[in-house]
């Protein structure tokens, strides 16, 4: 929708010029920023005009070696990222795209930081980074930075860990995480509904498993063990959980007893030694109707289905 209240559009090219007067808020996407009214809203500061590279690889502070994804990077450049052979996580990135419910023309425009900083509980890349355990690259306003895991990034509802005129510059997805076999679930109240609850599993190759449970809950939820737990151990771990989300997609109760069956099933189906041919994604069944599986099966191999160029 127009924005009315919005005066200038600024447009830099280097760091020093990314400065917020009062009013002003950052542009990436604007898939959402543009679909309702913005009370207050001045100005725009364009951080798409940066011009940073949506992905690459490289070193991370600490040393790991990461797959940096630019705040500006569009879901629609991700889903492009060609994977090693050995990353079998990779699947989960197309599993979470899908769970936006989105056009492949909002994939072209929206971006995963503005997914991720938007906080909203239904935010399936923060859940794709939070599981893959990214950090977010925060640019401070003295000129340094700071990094911070995604998975605290989020703090509640429409609520980020960014200080007044902070920028989320990037968020850096360890390759380790890329290569873990990863699970996932998700339930809405109507097929093609928001997410009331999606929930993902990870078993590092150290044998740790950490599930993450976001939309049905305020904030991301992430409880990590050192090997996969049995059943006790991860029930009364999701017991502790006390943010559990309420909106017309779905009641606390129901959200809550969903996320610990899906909870549940993940811990088995990971428990279990792995399927498939050494460095290939397993792809799981899915019944999502939007998912790139039940597109494949309703879609001729000749036929070019949008988005499908990616």
């Amino acid at each position: 929708m127009d924005l009315t209240t919005v005066r200038e559009i600024r447009t830099p090219s280097r760091r020093d010029e990314i400065v917020f007067a009062p009013g002003e808020r950052p542009l990436g996407g604007g898939t959402w920023l543009f679909s309702e009214r913005q009370p207050g809203l001045t100005g725009l500061v364009d951080l798409t005009s940066l011009g940073w590279t949506p992905v690459e690889r490289g070193i991370a502070a600490d040393g790991r070696d990461v797959v940096s994804v630019a705040a500006t990077c569009t879901i629609a450049e991700l889903l492009r990222l060609p994977a090693d052979a050995d990353w079998v996580a990779h699947p989960l990135i197309d599993r979470c795209a899908n769970s936006l419910l989105a056009s492949f023309k909002i994939w072209n425009v929206a971006t995963v930081g503005g997914n991720v900083a938007l906080g909203l509980p239904a935010g399936a890349m923060t859940s794709l980074m939070a599981t893959l355990d990214a950090t977010a690259l925060v640019w401070t306003t003295d000129g340094g930075e700071r990094r911070q895991p995604v998975s605290t990034f989020v703090t509640g509802v429409v609520q980020n860990a960014l200080e007044p005129g902070e920028v989320l510059r990037a968020l850096e997805v360890p390759v380790d995480s890329l290569r873990s076999r990863t699970g996932f679930r998700r339930i809405s109240l109507s097929p093609l509904g928001r997410s009331g609850t999606l929930v993902t599993a990870r078993l590092g190759l150290d044998g740790e498993f950490v599930v993450t449970v976001t939309a049905g809950t305020t904030r991301p939820v992430q409880l990590r063990f050192d090997e996969v737990p049995g059943e006790r151990a991860l029930a009364d771990a999701l017991a502790r959980v006390d943010c559990w989300y309420s909106d017309p997609h779905g009641d606390p109760d129901w959200r809550r007893a969903m996320s610990v069956r899906f909870a549940d099933e993940l811990r088995v189906e990971l428990g279990r030694p792995a399927t498939g041919a050494p460095g290939r994604p397993v792809r799981e069944t899915t019944h999502d109707p939007r998912s790139a599986a039940a597109r494949a099966r309703r879609t001729p191999p000749t036929t070019t289905t949008p988005g499908g160029a990616r």
